[in-house]
């Protein structure tokens, strides 16, 4: 079995060599990850040498359309999906209110959608939102106890009137990996489409979209170590069936149908220092070349399996001490590195200061999953404090994090 080299990894992040971050043990990767060497130097080329309107005949237009066309089809490759199947937008949250308003216009008076209230906001909010058109909005709730999502409670609320069920791949609070595949085949059965959010997912791996199954398919590449750029993954077909939201003379475009403002051109661009640096990753641990899309599925491998081994002891200490309480699955196998949990008779907010105050830095609040947290009951306005990591964490870190935590919570 291969062994993840993290002393490669973390050369390939500025971040870890930056004198003002020496001693700062980062644990809010769900929020945001450090980005990779290769795409702060896209970044810099882009805008020091093809900074200009792209796609025209001379050279640095010419070269920066040609960098942004190789950013979408390597990308595409490294999720098993076509070319024109990839929007790029703002944001994630950006790209589910374009959606949203094609559904607006596709959709008719009775016709149901369903969300979930283990969301992240933005697949909640703009679908909900369609009640003001007659659509009939359905909730997919959590098991109040456990914080998971049942498949057999959203076979309860299928019907020949559903027409769309936005879910997450994982939660950016509850953690536990979504079996994404049964899910859009119960959701396929009833004649609907699957919208699936995989934010918090995607730093773990990109994903093989078309073995999911989703029609849909969304995450963002500042939590995966690339620039702030919202991926939309669209379906061939339901791209051809809903009504475009761009300019009128791109509605035989497949990639521009979905892309209302005009793109970012150094962030597409910088999207090829992600795959540079998944490329780089592979080639460093396997001997082998391989098409993109089994390089992801090692690399989705390689990360897992050093993430759980981190991951455990952490959930091991959780789980065991009398006044923590952890939302989700005390096993690392079955989700992502993200641990997200409650003190008893002591504030998340005030806790995570503590935290900071010995250089690790932890998140505190809803996280947008206002929801899911109200649900829970717990206090929205003091939230969770939620721990996250990714492939680059050490094992030297993870200690000093369970450490903090023992000597701060009495």
């Amino acid at each position: 079995m291969t062994t993840i080299d993290l002393n490669f990894v973390r050369e390939q992040f500025p971040a870890f060599s930056e004198p003002s971050l020496q001693g700062f043990a980062h644990f809010e990767n769900a929020g945001g990850s450090y980005a990779c060497r290769q795409s702060i130097d896209w970044l810099d080329r882009f805008y020091r040498e093809t900074k200009v309107q792209p796609y025209y005949a001379f050279e640095p237009s010419r070269l920066g359309g040609e960098q942004m066309d190789a950013a979408r089809h390597r990308l595409a490759g490294w999720l098993n999906i076509g070319p024109g199947e990839l929007h790029f937008g703002p944001s994630t949250s950006l790209n589910t209110y374009v959606i949203a308003q094609a559904l607006r216009q596709e959709l008719k008076p009775g016709e149901e959608v369903i969300v979930t209230n283990q969301d992240h906001e933005a697949n909640i909010g703009v679908w909900s939102r369609l009640e003001d058109e007659g659509i009939v909005v359905r909730e997919w709730r959590v098991d109040p106890e456990t914080a998971e999502l049942h498949p057999m409670d959203l076979e309860a609320l299928l019907s020949p009137r559903t027409r769309a069920v936005a879910f997450t791949h994982c939660s950016n609070i509850v953690g536990s990996i979504n079996p994404v595949r049964e899910i859009t085949d119960l959701i396929h059965d009833a004649g609907a489409w699957a919208i699936v959010d995989g934010v918090s997912f995607c730093p773990h791996g990109m994903p093989d979209i078309q073995s999911l199954g989703a029609d849909i398919y969304m995450f963002s590449l500042y939590k995966v170590y690339g620039p702030h750029l919202g991926v939309m993954y669209l379906s061939g077909d339901l791209n051809a069936e809903l009504p475009y939201q761009g300019h009128f003379f791109n509605a035989g475009n497949p990639s521009a149908r979905f892309t209302p403002a005009g793109p970012d051109h150094a962030q597409i661009a910088t999207v090829n220092g992600v795959v540079d640096y998944m490329e780089a990753v592979h080639a460093h641990h396997f001997d082998e070349a391989a098409p993109p899309e089994q390089q992801a599925e090692r690399l989705r491998g390689l990360f897992r399996d050093h993430e759980s081994e981190l991951l455990q002891p952490l959930l091991d200490y959780l789980v065991s001490h009398p006044k923590i309480g952890l939302i989700g699955k005390d096993r690392a196998a079955v989700r992502a590195p993200t641990a997200a949990f409650t003190v008893q008779g002591q504030s998340s907010t005030e806790l995570g200061a503590k935290l900071a105050d010995r250089k690790l830095g932890v998140g505190v609040g809803h996280f947008y999953a206002y929801r899911l947290i109200e649900a829970l009951g717990i206090d929205t306005n003091d939230g969770v404090l939620r721990t996250s990591f990714v492939h680059y964490t050490t094992e030297d870190e993870v200690t000093r994090l369970i450490q903090a935590l023992d000597d701060l919570i009495q």
